[in-house]
């Protein structure tokens, strides 16, 4: 059984500077943790977990194709969340390479926002097009 809680705040603030960027977003507490939106939709969410004696510190994201093909095959740090087909987890914790954590909440928001939105993203995919 798993008990959720709010995720501590270095951590909050890095996500936040993470997401800062973002078109239209906005942040707001969830029913544990804190969460981001656009428009209605959540693109990212980090909470702690207290699980079976362990703590963690988890990142909740969407991702797409390849790249979620990837993350479910991965292994630690990343796990797959159990609800909705491109839901990803990702824990977060003195490994953490923050420069991907961006990378991946910016490619979540893309999965999400709309399209006029996403265009207005410089992504270094947009090089390869």
């Amino acid at each position: 059984m798993s008990d959720y809680s709010d995720a501590p705040d270095d951590v909050v603030a890095r996500v936040r500077l993470a997401v800062a960027e973002l078109p239209e977003i906005h942040e707001e507490k969830a029913w544990a943790g804190t969460r981001w939106r656009v428009r209605q939709r959540t693109f990212a969410h980090v909470l702690g977990v207290d699980r079976d004696g362990g703590y963690d510190v988890v990142l909740s994201f969407r991702s797409q194709g390849p790249e979620l093909e990837v993350l479910q095959r991965m292994g630690h740090p990343f796990f797959t969340l159990g609800w909705g087909r491109d839901a990803m987890g990702m824990v977060l914790d003195d490994d953490t390479e923050w420069d991907e954590v961006a990378e991946l909440v910016t490619e979540s928001y893309c999965v999400l926002a709309p399209k006029k939105l996403v265009a207005l993203i410089d992504r270094p995919d947009d090089a390869q097009s």
